[in-house]
């Protein structure tokens, strides 16, 4: 597919900070906030980017963030597959030799982003009110590199996750599995104990970038 739809994207903001999550959490990393989602989880904090955006040239994306000088870049959103310049963006950012992380829902077919991609997978808990929206098919395509993420706003999100581990075989998987707690909705601390009680092999993350600087756009 060739066109307007995949030379251009609906952007919202791109911005250089730390990496507040993932396994290269603290390395100064470049931001493209894609605008749209189709998920409407309760404990979003981006909803600033369901609406609005610009329309933006992918050569113009990949000029800006050349200008910042860092190495690491994710795409984000929103949902950045939702939109069909999302998967040339990725590889175009790919072929400038960026390290580069796409954040998804999971929600949608993954099975075209660039194998060069790190795809941090964001699997829906009850807690989020999309789990239906999990398309479990995408964990055929997670490998090595990728992350599978519980965003977790209870104990109750918190066993289930630890059972779909199970049901899946996850802990086994090449993927390494992220638990992360919900802002404002589960204490840091309650999920760390309930990890080292029940030894899981996953890696827990807290969002740095909240820490730092709380929900402050753009940052």
């Amino acid at each position: 597919m060739s066109g307007p739809a995949r030379d251009q994207i609906r952007l919202t903001e791109i911005f250089l900070s730390l990496q507040g999550e993932s396994t290269t959490v603290g390395l100064p990393t470049v931001f493209i906030r894609l605008t749209g989602c189709p998920l409407r989880c309760g404990y979003c904090d981006t909803e600033y980017a369901f609406h609005g955006g610009t329309l933006t040239c992918v050569d113009t994306v990949l000029n800006a963030v050349a200008e910042f000088g860092v190495r690491h870049v994710t795409v984000t959103g929103g949902e950045p597959l939702a939109q069909p310049g999302a998967l040339p963006l990725l590889t175009r950012l790919c072929d400038k030799a960026f390290e580069v992380s796409l954040e998804t829902s999971g929600a949608i077919d993954v099975e075209g982003v660039d194998q060069r991609v790190k795809k941090v997978l964001d699997i829906k808990t009850p807690g989020s009110g999309e789990m239906h929206r999990n398309l479990w098919s995408n964990l055929s395509h997670c490998g090595e590199k990728d992350e599978i993420k519980f965003v977790l706003v209870d104990r109750a999100d918190y066993d289930w996750a630890r059972l779909k581990c199970d049901e899946l075989s996850l802990y086994d998987a090449p993927s390494e599995v992220l638990f992360s707690p919900a802002a404002a909705e589960l204490p840091a601390r309650d999920l760390a104990d309930w990890i080292v009680a029940d030894r899981l092999a996953v890696r827990m993350q807290v969002q740095l970038h909240k820490i730092l600087w709380g929900d402050e756009p753009g940052r």
